[in-house]
């Protein structure tokens, strides 16, 4: 019998690039973890945040990055995520072990695929293919949204003046990286 193991990896993992003055890449180690606050159980477990990662947790649309450069984005009334970087595949418990059990917690890295684009003509190529208003004065930084780009659902996170976070289904990974790579060519 053959003697081999299996290791996980992101569907894009060591993925960098520079497109003309813009640089595309998949962020090394990037842990997803959903949060849902409880029904009754809001406030404590909007407390429980705080406490663990020193920063409240947004309104619904917005980000924060906190303690440890831990981003947390709020995609709804009762459910947000946590994002971090982490190496090992036990993101879940390290946010659950944080949050003392009082925000329901589900490991999501391996359903998601991560790109970063920073540079002078990020938002350009994304607005080619991405139905929001992107401009500064719409989609200010620490922005979040859900939207589509090239038929893929992402969500799209603003974190510097250049610079984006974008996350897609995993499933979907080359399909993904090809639109956004096609974009920055066709600006570039």
């Amino acid at each position: 019998m053959a003697d081999f193991s299996l290791i996980s990896a992101p569907p894009l993992a060591g993925h960098d690039q520079t497109i003309g003055d813009t640089r595309l890449f998949a962020p090394a180690d990037l842990a997803l973890v959903s949060v849902a606050l409880p029904l009754g159980g809001e406030s404590a477990a909007i407390k429980a945040i705080k406490t663990a990662y020193g920063a409240d947790l947004p309104d619904p649309g917005k980000s924060v990055v906190a303690k440890d450069g831990v981003r947390l984005v709020r995609l709804g009334p009762d459910q947000g995520f946590v994002i971090f970087q982490h190496p090992s595949p036990d993101a879940n418990e390290v946010v659950n072990a944080k949050l003392s059990s009082k925000v329901y917690t589900t490991d999501q890295t391996d359903v998601w695929t991560a790109l970063a684009v920073q540079g002078p003509r990020s938002r350009t190529a994304l607005e080619r293919i991405c139905p929001l208003d992107l401009h500064p004065e719409a989609f200010a930084v620490n922005d979040a949204a859900r939207t589509v780009m090239e038929h893929l659902g992402t969500l799209i996170i603003r974190t510097d003046t250049d610079g984006y976070l974008l996350l897609s289904a995993s499933s979907s990974a080359k399909s993904f990286l090809h639109a956004i790579e096609t974009s920055l060519h066709n600006v570039s």
